[in-house]
């Protein structure tokens, strides 16, 4: 059975396939940047998008339906301008 540990230029993976290197690899070439920086901002995004979950859950929680309907009350009903039809 073949390792499937993969060396990416200094980052070990544990466990990792040859085919998510090699993608990585082809990925990084493409943006031009080394696979380090291509895997640290591809963790980066990751987190990102888990904190910003984290953070709508959250406000979520803080949401009041009443103050909601009040903001919406507060908005002309008319027609939108021209440029906002669109």
């Amino acid at each position: 059975m073949m390792d499937t540990n993969v060396l990416i230029s200094g980052l070990r993976s544990r466990r990792g396939p040859y085919s998510i290197h090699d993608r990585a690899r082809l990925l990084s070439k493409r943006d031009s940047v080394s696979i380090n920086q291509f895997v640290a901002t591809a963790v980066a995004e990751k987190i990102s998008a888990m904190e910003t979950e984290n953070y709508l859950a959250q406000r979520a929680r803080r949401a009041s339906r009443k103050k909601f309907e009040a903001a919406l009350a507060q908005i002309p009903d008319r027609e939108p301008d021209e440029h906002d039809r669109y």
